[in-house]
């Protein structure tokens, strides 16, 4: 019985002092090492999908169709949706308000998000005239057919009328951008043209036209 025990133990001693292999160590190390990293991508992504439904995107305006610059927007005209955050553009609206009663400065497509610097305001004029301190200067025109030759985006040199007083015919500003063409009110009144200059020069050019009419020359 001695023997045996004997002979039993030092089998087991011998079986303890059997190495493995070191490649075949560190296969099983990569092996638990990938498992766990699985398992917390697998954690992660399970967190991730069911927070999605409650992460809300951001209300923008769109244009609810085709829309021409000039006359006011009203409420049919656009529509609010919910876009993911990262493809939202610099600048877009985001409630109706901000939208119905202002005007475009160029034609917008159905579905196109409306930013700043496509309605008729400070925003427009400083994009248009490349200058910080811009801004819109609302012009009557002195002959109602030119406003028919001009559109949104035209440059013009602005130009005193006849009864401008010691301004008529003298170039007022040149390289102005048309930013909208605007309608009269009924048709006794002369459409309006408004134009992107820079801060000095849109100062300059709106004490010389108060009350009076002006004329364009197309570039």
């Amino acid at each position: 019985m001695r023997s045996g025990r004997r002979v039993g133990g030092s089998v087991v001693r011998r079986v303890r002092r059997v190495r493995l292999p070191v490649g075949w160590r560190r296969a099983v190390l990569l092996r638990r090492v990938a498992a766990g990293v699985l398992a917390v991508l697998a954690v992660v992504v399970g967190v991730l999908g069911a927070a999605s439904p409650e992460v809300a995107g951001s209300p923008v305006v769109v244009a609810n169709r085709d829309l021409v610059p000039g006359p006011e927007l009203v409420a049919e005209d656009v529509a609010v949706v919910s876009r993911p955050p990262g493809t939202v553009p610099v600048g877009a609206l985001a409630g109706p308000d901000a939208a119905v009663g202002g005007r475009l400065v160029g034609g917008v497509r159905a579905g196109e998000v409306l930013t700043d610097v496509r309605m008729l305001g400070p925003e427009s004029a400083r994009a248009s005239a490349g200058a910080p301190d811009a801004a819109g200067v609302p012009l009557r025109l002195a002959d109602p057919a030119l406003a028919g030759l001009v559109r949104p985006g035209a440059v013009v040199d602005v130009v005193g009328g006849a009864r401008s007083g010691r301004d008529g015919g003298a170039v007022l500003a040149s390289g102005a951008r048309v930013l909208a063409v605007l309608p009269g009110e009924d048709r006794s009144t002369s459409p309006v043209v408004v134009v992107a200059l820079p801060g000095p020069v849109a100062a300059r050019v709106a004490a010389a036209t108060i009350g009076q009419e002006v004329t364009l020359t197309l570039r």
